[in-house]
């Protein structure tokens, strides 16, 4: 069984080249299991064009793994569309799609491990705000899971936690960081949660500097915690649905999948 990574897919050389990068770490991480990647717009090889090379190649069962942050547009509609043709044109290979990635409790560990490294220091959380930088989405339901996840995260520990968009949705990053400045933070960090650099993640950080944010953080990427996420993505498609609510320790206990309750450990 392979696992296929569908990603966005970006004019912005930078997306391809995190792909890669997260494709050489899972396939590290876990081996013996092939790992390939197809884009639904943009760069090669589309997902059509990547399944169609696996069974190609023997491959008679895949997970298809969105790289996703949010159950939006594209998990919604536009790839259950793509792997729906490939599956019509491709009878030989079954085709199992797994759930986006967000929420978990892996991603808020990997937003706090890039504003470690940016320079926040964990004895600074009292006193520093953080702006939760999203891309936005024209979808609700994907903007309220965003402020789901700052208003739980607030209550590990961090002074301030507030979700921003960088398109579709109010606030932006300039103004969720000038909100805190006036509200008397001492020191605000901006968190992007997006996977790979590109338009909408360099529209956050111009809002981060615009703004005078004290620290920005970079993109997720390939951090270990994604790479662990992206691989219970895969585990968990190859097993039978189960009743919501019923995981493998990355739901916890609140309304919000991943955000609410008792954390889990981020990997080493």
């Amino acid at each position: 069984m392979a696992l296929l990574i569908v990603a966005h897919g970006s004019r912005d050389p930078r997306h391809a080249a995190t792909v890669a990068a997260l494709c050489s770490r899972l396939a590290a991480r876990r081996p013996g299991l092939r790992v390939e990647a197809g884009f639904l717009d943009f760069c090669v090889p589309g997902v059509q064009e990547a399944l169609a090379r696996l069974a190609a190649e023997g491959e008679r069962e895949v997970v298809a793994v969105p790289l996703l942050l949010t159950r939006a547009f594209h998990a919604k509609s536009d790839v259950p569309a793509v792997l729906d043709r490939a599956r019509a044109a491709l009878p030989g290979l079954t085709v199992r799609q797994a759930r986006v990635l967000g929420p978990s409790t892996l991603l808020t560990a990997a937003l706090e491990r890039r504003l470690y490294e940016a320079g926040v220091r964990p004895g600074h959380r009292g006193s520093t705000g953080v702006v939760l930088a999203s891309a936005g989405s024209s979808d609700p339901e994907a903007n309220a899971v965003i402020a789901d996840i700052a208003r739980e995260w607030r209550h590990t520990g961090w002074c301030a936690v507030r979700p921003a968009f960088a398109s579709a949705s109010p606030p932006r990053t300039e103004d969720a960081v000038r909100a805190l400045r006036a509200e008397g933070v001492r020191r605000i960090a901006v968190a992007p949660y997006a996977l790979a650099p590109g338009r909408l993640p360099d529209r956050i950080a111009a809002g981060a500097r615009a703004a005078g944010a004290d620290v920005l953080a970079e993109v997720l990427g390939p951090a270990p915690e994604v790479v662990s996420l992206l691989l219970r993505r895969y585990d968990d498609g190859r097993r039978p649905p189960r009743p919501v609510g019923v995981g493998h320790g990355d739901r916890w206990h609140g309304t919000v999948p991943g955000v609410s309750g008792r954390a889990e450990a981020p990997p080493r």
